[in-house]
């Protein structure tokens, strides 16, 4: 079988099953099992294209048979079928928590129905954008998703989430426009919007006129990754969403930003004039998420404030250019969508289990060990405690920082350091107020895992236990991860797609 034929899959199957969990609107339990289990079957096939290509490099597919590099490319390397697999495997389990009550707010006549069928082609586009071999198709990817999300973040159509939900469509309908607009100056300057053909037609431009089209993408990733001070929005918006939206909201879609801003980075601009503006971009970015997450005194908008912050990282091992640093910076990745969905997702139990997450009105949750464990593992992981997954990152980050022998990449270092540290102070003071300050007298409400169904512990144990196994399986992934860096800077990418087309 040519494998170059599994690489739509993990497209081509949520499309197919959003369609039968619309046909099944009626029967929630069936398009849960139905969801589940094509997400579950997508986990597989991206584990499959992560072996293809760490074994045999870039695996290409021309939709269609145009001649002259004309059509659609979608390409698994090393770096997008990782992507694939780790967001295949938050949203299998993730798509385990919604309820009634959780999609619809207790709204008489919310669409609960099309809570799965949305969800579905959410995953098919981020699929897609982590597999578009050219410009237009990562805008595809980038609308469906985008238009999936304002389905999600309205469900149940509540003043706040209707507030939030308007900030986000205004948002991201003008970083599509501004998309648009960089794109038709692509093609109009080089006559192509493939990845494979940009980078020779590009470096033969104006410098001044390349400099205005990476600026230009630049301002519309950094706006879908929240990066300073494209970042305002993202505080308001995720949070009012249902809890398992908002989990994945937070652990994959300011990723997909992240990761254009990596591919343009090394493919289309290799020799960026732009690193130095890179690292202040990074290190405001870290400093400032973490100092408004500290100011926060509500858990979602605190974990929010975290996720902007540690979008910093990921934007230093960019910035360093280095395949040390985009090593590490593929590995904080991998690390930070799980153990950011595992937050997010036992943030949505404290509240089923104390009626809130303001931590104003939280406490006494230490009486229930369970919980306890499940948010103080991914807590500690995020703030950067030996021996997780999240010190093992960021110690690979400071490293290639401190390799540059830069005073701004030192800066960065110390930047880096604080704001791991500020992370810490953040969630242990969740932990010290939501877990162990007292209920108070008159506070009745019932503190226990009984009211929650079993297959949430389970699956929020399964999901915070995947954080803990990054620990265990980092060797490999690490070197997994490099080997991915190898492959973005040396033209394997580009060679694997001129080689397969028709």
């Amino acid at each position: 079988m040519d494998l170059a034929n599994l690489v739509p899959i993990p497209v081509l199957l949520p499309l197919l099953a959003a369609g039968i969990t619309l046909i099944l609107a009626r029967h929630p339990a069936w398009q849960k099992i139905v969801s589940g289990t094509t997400l579950g079957l997508v986990a597989v096939f991206a584990l499959v294209l992560c072996l293809a290509a760490d074994a045999q490099g870039p695996i290409v597919l021309w939709v269609g048979a145009w001649p002259d590099g004309l059509g659609i490319v979608l390409v698994a390397d090393r770096l997008s079928s990782l992507m694939v697999l780790v967001s295949s495997i938050v949203t299998a389990i993730v798509v385990i928590f919604p309820s009634r009550r959780d999609v619809s707010d207790s709204a008489d006549g919310a669409p609960v129905s099309v809570f799965h069928p949305t969800f579905l082609v959410l995953t098919a586009g981020v699929s897609n954008a982590f597999l578009a071999g050219d410009l237009f198709n990562l805008f595809v990817g980038f609308e469906i998703l985008l238009f999936s999300s304002y389905v999600l973040i309205m469900l149940g159509a509540t003043r706040e989430r209707v507030r939030a939900g308007s900030t986000y469509v205004v948002v991201s309908v003008l970083s599509s426009t501004l998309f648009l607009l960089a794109i038709s100056l692509v093609y109009g300057a080089t006559g192509t919007v493939s990845f494979a053909q940009l980078p020779e037609r590009l470096a033969a431009l104006d410098p001044g006129l390349q400099l205005v089209i990476q600026l230009l993408l630049l301002v519309v990733f950094g706006i879908k990754a929240a990066i300073f001070p494209l970042q305002a929005w993202l505080p308001d918006s995720y949070p009012t969403a249902p809890a398992s939206v908002t989990a994945v909201f937070a652990g994959l879609l300011t990723k997909v930003g992240v990761f254009a801003i990596m591919r343009m980075q090394t493919l289309l601009f290799p020799d960026s004039p732009l690193t130095d503006l890179l690292l202040v971009v990074a290190i405001l970015t870290m400093l400032l998420g973490i100092l408004g997450a500290l100011a926060q005194g509500e858990i979602k908008r605190l974990l929010s404030f975290t996720l902007v912050s540690h979008i910093g990282y990921m934007l230093l091992g960019i910035a360093l250019g280095s395949e040390a640093g985009l090593g590490a910076s593929i590995f904080y990745i991998v690390h930070h969508i799980l153990v950011q969905t595992a937050l997010f997702i036992v943030v949505g139990l404290i509240e089923r289990v104390g009626g809130s997450t303001s931590l104003a009105r939280l406490g006494g949750l230490a009486s229930v060990p369970l919980l306890a464990v499940l948010y103080l593992v991914p807590a500690l992981n995020l703030g950067g405690i030996p021996p997780f997954s999240g010190f093992l990152g960021k110690v690979a980050l400071m490293d290639a920082a401190l390799a540059t022998e830069t005073p701004l990449a030192l800066l960065a270092v110390i930047a880096g350091v604080a704001t791991s540290l500020l992370t810490l102070i953040a969630v242990i003071r969740v932990w010290q107020r939501a877990f162990w300050q007292d209920r108070g007298e008159d506070d009745d409400r019932v503190h226990s895992l009984r009211v929650l169904p079993r297959i949430w512990v389970v699956a929020a144990s399964a999901l915070v236990g995947i954080t803990v196994l990054l620990t265990v399986i980092a060797g490999p992934l690490t070197d997994f991860a490099y080997r991915a860096a190898v492959d973005i800077q040396g033209g394997a990418y580009t060679v694997a797609v001129e080689e397969a087309l028709p």
